[in-house]
């Protein structure tokens, strides 16, 4: 199968399960009052769109440990309305000023405002899980609710890099910050979640942390690169978001580790400001800084290894999965994240 073939079929399946994701979304929606002031803003980033990337995954999961996709559908349901429900969050906590091509809901509706929708958002996730019970079984309805139970420790880790201008920093680190922030939402969880409900809990969930932890890292390397050298069209994000931020991405991490004295002094004082205090003028400089030393290739080179070693997982995993479309999808997912723009 051609690259271009690989992307087609995940841009097929992602759409296919992201529409019956979206229908089944609505319904945990709720219609009534306060509109303005929460049902309106709970409703916002879900009717936004996105890659639906975490339900596709589920779902697929699913269905090659033989399960239907009703029986993934409230998992789906569940993750994505988490997932939107600490979108908000993080972009509040990041001071971000787009999301999916508009406004973060901060911006327009006011930071009180958008931390309470992305509360009841967290809350109203929980609810297709607890009725999926009456399907699923009581047990298995728990089961699912643990495996939502280890997704702060990342988010915390980079904050408080940011609030502590911390500067040693290496690989290593990142890659224990992103497991624990991108990859477990993204792809450990989706996976798990998946294998779980198609295996009635029969198998062990750990054999997919390795596969979900090398393509959550490619993915979210990739999206560090396109927020610096993508297409804002298509990105749908602030471009340079994460300089005006000040986040320790692997290509600051890189740069830190590459610069002279002086360099390396005036990325200090750069990620030691708060946004309002950092210029276009200064993210230029820290942008030129990149290429200097060659950050970019760098992390491009790494996501590619990451992504090989997604690919040899999957290869691991897959003699005991059903042939089909689905198993298809998780193969080409490794090679889809690099081509993504």
């Amino acid at each position: 199968m051609s690259r271009t073939a690989e992307g087609q079929l995940v841009r097929k399946v992602l759409e296919g399960y992201g529409q019956l994701t979206r229908e089944a979304l609505k319904g945990w929606l709720p219609s009534k009052e306060p509109r303005r002031y929460l049902y309106d803003l709970v409703a916002d980033y879900p009717n936004r769109g996105g890659r639906m990337l975490r339900p596709g995954l589920c779902i697929a999961a699913a269905r090659v440990f033989g399960g239907t996709v009703d029986d993934a559908l409230p998992a789906a349901v569940s993750i994505e309305l988490l997932h939107n429900a600490l979108l908000i969050h993080d972009d509040v906590e990041d001071e971000s000023d787009e999301r999916r091509g508009k406004a973060t809901l901060h911006r327009t509706a006011g930071t009180p405002l958008a931390i309470n929708a992305g509360d009841s958002l967290a809350f109203l996730s929980l609810r297709p899980l607890l009725h999926a019970r009456a399907k699923m079984g009581a047990l298995m309805a728990l089961r699912m609710l643990e495996e939502l139970d280890r997704m702060a420790e990342g988010q915390a880790i980079e904050l408080g890099w940011r609030r502590d201008n911390v500067l040693a920093i290496d690989e290593q680190d990142y890659l224990l910050m992103v497991l624990k922030k991108t990859c477990w939402l993204t792809t450990i969880l989706p996976i798990r979640m998946g294998a779980l409900i198609g295996s009635r809990d029969e198998i062990d969930l750990d054999r997919f942390v390795r596969f979900g932890f090398f393509l959550g890292t490619a993915f979210q390397i990739q999206d560090d690169l396109l927020n610096l050298v993508g297409d804002h069209a298509r990105y749908g994000k602030e471009m340079a978001g994460d300089l005006w931020e000040g986040k320790r991405t692997l290509m600051v991490i890189r740069l830190l580790e590459q610069s002279n004295d002086t360099e390396r002094e005036e990325l200090r004082a750069f990620l030691g400001c708060s946004r309002t205090e950092r210029s276009a003028a200064s993210v230029e400089r820290v942008r030129a800084m990149m290429d200097r030393h060659d950050c970019i290739d760098h992390a491009r080179a790494l996501a590619h290894g990451l992504a090989g070693a997604a690919q040899h997982e999957f290869d691991l995993l897959s003699g005991d999965l059903i042939d089909g479309e689905d198993k298809s999808f998780l193969a080409a997912l490794p090679t889809w994240v690099l081509e993504r723009a």
